[in-house]
């Protein structure tokens, strides 16, 4: 898909990359095929993780079923007025021991998966936008999710959309320039605060 915002990069970086971003207008009609859903996942599972422990889960609803509807439930005001329109809303959690222990770093693992799931979306032609503003205990006791694992983020997934889907404040930010840090403020050598290009 062209993409409308490719991200400006110093160098070049590959098109999948230059391409991701956390849209808020989604197609209240778009579909996402079981083929790139499955995909998608597929691409977090082959993360990497500490040790191989594989952190991150997925309760997956696509629009109109029962999971979708409890995520959806649990989302902020101000996320459900944007995320109604996903084909799927995903929970995403981080299993935080196994039956060595607690796991190192699973935090880590979970982003780096959640990661490889949205850049797979971009792959795939559809969009993905990661919150946090949810109710995690909400969707602690919604779903009965054992002790052992933490709601981390719900991901929306589905078609873009016009921006004109979107309330005024949210259009403003949809159409709006992405923007990122240099890399003078992000990449040090030396010393800290002394950039590395």
């Amino acid at each position: 898909m062209e993409h409308p915002k490719p991200a400006e990069t110093s160098v070049p970086v590959h098109p999948i990359i230059a391409a991701r971003w956390s849209p808020r207008a989604l197609d209240p009609n778009g579909q996402v095929s079981d083929v790139a859903l499955r995909a998608m996942l597929e691409a977090a599972r082959w993360a990497p993780s500490y040790g191989n422990t594989q952190p991150a889960r997925y309760l997956i609803g696509r629009r109109g079923d029962e999971t979708y509807r409890r995520i959806l439930e649990v989302l902020s005001k101000r996320n459900q007025g944007w995320a109604w329109s996903a084909a799927v809303l995903m929970l995403c959690c981080m299993v935080t021991t196994n039956e060595k222990g607690a796991l190192p770093l699973p935090e880590y693992g979970t982003g780096l998966a959640s990661e490889n799931l949205v850049l797979q979306a971009v792959a795939e032609g559809v969009v993905a936008h990661q919150m946090g503003g949810f109710d995690h205990a909400g969707a602690r006791l919604s779903f009965a999710l054992p002790e052992d694992v933490e709601p981390l983020t719900v991901i929306a997934v589905g078609t873009l959309g016009p921006a004109e889907l979107l309330d005024d404040e949210r259009r403003a930010k949809e159409l709006a320039p992405r923007r990122r840090k240099p890399l003078s403020e992000t990449a040090f050598t030396g010393e800290w605060g002394n950039p590395a290009f």
